[in-house]
């Protein structure tokens, strides 16, 4: 391994030798084409200071604190790799460490490997990432979220639950495949990912610059995820839609996993999905996790809601004599953990949520029951949750639940790029209702919030919702 890298670094410094030596001064008009000091200074900028360096020890920190000289030569380096087509051995050298996930321990796949990259190779790949965006963005379909501005799982969340909603309201049934996707990153086929960077228009020096990072690439990453979801109104099309994505993976050197693809269905009425995957018959199920949300096979979101005040307990209980009673910890050291920790547990998804009393109650008693033992208080001091808590109230922020519920609302009624979201909030399923009393929508629970928070009518609810600010407050008391 010693061996192997001194090779290729002393192959890399003779490279760079050479072309200092051949290559004449870039001329003005030939800036456009080679990295500029502009790109490295932006991206160095953007770097998060605190994290993890890689094989070469090289912290975020020592790179923006670099001035303009140091900028300069970074940007030297980045254009010899960018003109050779080659790139430092440690620059495509990961550190892979392998925190532990869940389940049990003694199992491989339980845990979740990451990549410590080398930082200034992060900076070039970044510098990369930025011209390959545009070319690849337009022709990217909408339900891609992962690693796009604008986008995120939330999309996908907001977009699952409308359709559940409004299917469940007028009785259309509704049939899911949750799939899996699991194969070894490095074990796809790299000339299918070049043939499509081509089709994206990605060529010349870029798509050689991109292909350098991947060359001599010494780390393993295996991605597993339930990022996709299939919808169909019947079995049947649902099997013919799993067997048509099933039949694209495969041709991409992907797989779909057969054991943790499951089926359910949303429906009034008990019915039998039979799915197979790889000739073998998945599971029909009466819940499912996606992206950290409980989904069920009745539309409710109650279930999650208990799981997220379930978990949040748990965050408590681990915390508890390292944190919440410790004396010799500031309370403001506390809040900040609370802040950081606690209330993301707490509310992870809440914009989905309909806030109606009983919710709202017991979010807030799992919000109290973390800060009334910060602030030292029990139930044997009999005293009211209502009664201030002084220090430890005044500084802990009010998790935003409302104020978040809207910004989902305003993206998604302002969007008018044919967005997945936007489409969910204005689209009006058909059918006939049923007979009993209709579940809160999540529509008109919005309509109402913004109405009484905002004084918003409802019919003007598209026409303010470019507006960033507007009298009143959306995150009070809850």
């Amino acid at each position: 391994m010693e061996k192997d890298y001194r090779t290729a670094s002393g192959k890399f410094w003779q490279t760079v030798r050479r072309l200092r030596r051949e290559e004449p001064e870039v001329e003005d008009s030939e800036v456009d084409s080679f990295i500029t000091q502009a790109e490295v200074t932006e991206v160095v900028q953007q770097l998060l200071g605190g994290k993890a360096p890689g094989v070469d020890e090289i912290h975020p920190e020592y790179l923006k604190s670099l001035d303009v000289v140091g900028l300069s030569w970074l940007t030297r380096l980045c254009n010899i790799a960018w003109r050779s087509g080659t790139v430092p051995l440690d620059w495509a050298t990961g550190v892979v460490v392998p925190p532990f996930k869940k389940r049990d321990r003694r199992v491989c796949f339980n845990y979740r490997g990451i990549t410590l990259l080398n930082l200034p190779g992060k900076v070039y790949s970044r510098v990369l990432e930025r011209r390959v965006r545009p070319l690849v963005e337009p022709r990217i379909q909408e339900e891609q979220c992962s690693f796009r501005p604008g986008h995120g799982t939330l999309d996908q969340l907001y977009t699952l639950h409308r359709v559940l909603e409004g299917s469940w309201e007028f009785a259309q049934p509704v049939h899911m495949c949750f799939v899996d996707l699991e194969k070894a990153f490095d074990h796809v086929p790299r000339g299918i990912l070049w043939e499509v960077l081509w089709e994206y228009r990605v060529r010349g020096p870029l798509l050689r610059a991109v292909r350098s990072l991947y060359n001599q690439s010494r780390s393993l990453v295996r991605i597993a995820s339930y990022d996709v979801v299939l919808l169909a109104p019947s079995s049947l099309d649902l099997q013919h839609a799993l067997g048509r994505f099933a039949a694209e993976c495969e041709a991409a050197g992907m797989r779909v996993s057969t054991s943790k693809s499951e089926a359910m269905v949303l429906n009034r009425k008990k019915v039998a999905c039979t799915l197979q995957v790889g000739g073998e018959v998945r599971p029909q199920v009466e819940e499912f996790k996606y992206l950290g949300v409980l989904f069920t096979s009745e539309g409710r979101m109650d279930r999650e809601i208990d799981r997220r005040i379930g978990a949040a307990a748990a965050v408590m209980r681990s915390v508890y004599r390292s944190v919440v009673v410790k004396k010799e910890l500031s309370q403001k050291a506390k809040l900040l953990i609370y802040q950081s920790i606690y209330v993301p547990t707490l509310t992870y998804g809440h914009e989905l949520w309909v806030m109606t009393e009983r919710i709202r109650s017991r979010i807030q008693a799992a919000e109290m029951s973390f800060l009334c033992r910060v602030a030292g208080r029990s139930l044997r001091d009999r005293v009211r949750s209502s009664v201030p808590l002084g220090g430890a109230q005044s500084r802990a922020t009010a998790p935003p639940h409302r104020k978040g519920t809207v910004e989902v609302a305003r993206a998604s009624v302002s969007d008018a790029s044919g967005r997945l979201p936007g489409l969910m909030f204005w689209a009006c399923p058909t059918g006939k209702r049923p007979r009993g009393r209709p579940r809160t929508r999540w529509r008109d629970y919005v309509s109402r919030l913004v109405w009484g928070r905002l004084g918003v009518p409802p019919e003007e609810l598209e026409e303010v919702s470019g507006e960033r600010e507007r009298p009143g407050s959306l995150s009070g008391d809850q």
